[in-house]
């Protein structure tokens, strides 16, 4: 008998994606557009190591998924191009616990966090810090000529005196 009669291991996703007002990345990813499989991890372990496949290796094809914005698309093969396949697909592996299910969650976990740094534009400065920003920049650069002034004449103070 099983200890959990009504569980199942097997991977179900809700039938309606959940929507976010502003458009933006929910942190949903839709297992069926992913490729996962299983293999031998690598490291120590033991016996455990040598039978049991807990490395995980999650794959989609970023061109083909709909799941996600264009300029998100454009931005995850631009940033993560040496995790991209010549087939097109984003690798993600994962193999830093003993457990299937654990690394599979920590794959999911940096899928979502590409994405959402993918998805992140930073906010324009306003007038106001733009204008700091600038007397900012013009002050150091009077203090920087004033210490290269005062270097230059040490400098020269040290020199010979010429007739």
């Amino acid at each position: 008998k099983s200890l959990y009669p009504s569980s199942s291991l097997q991977l179900t996703t809700p039938k309606q994606v959940p929507e976010r007002p502003d458009g933006k990345f929910n942190g949903y990813i839709p297992v069926e557009s992913l490729t996962i499989t299983y293999s031998h991890s690598s490291g120590p372990g033991g016996q455990n190591v040598n039978t049991v496949n807990t490395k995980v290796d999650v794959r989609f094809q970023v061109d083909t998924a709909e799941w996600l914005s264009p300029d998100t698309r454009a931005k995850i093969a631009d940033v993560h191009k040496t995790k991209i396949s010549k087939d097109g697909f984003l690798i993600v592996r994962s193999d830093k616990t003993r457990s299937q299910q654990l690394n599979l969650a920590d794959c999911m976990e940096i899928l979502r966090a590409m994405i959402r740094k993918a998805e992140y534009k930073p906010a324009e400065p306003s007038p106001e810090t733009q204008e700091q920003i600038r007397r900012r920049k013009e002050k150091a650069n009077q203090q920087r000529l004033i210490e290269k002034r005062s270097r230059s004449q040490l400098k020269a103070s040290r020199q010979a005196p010429t007739f």
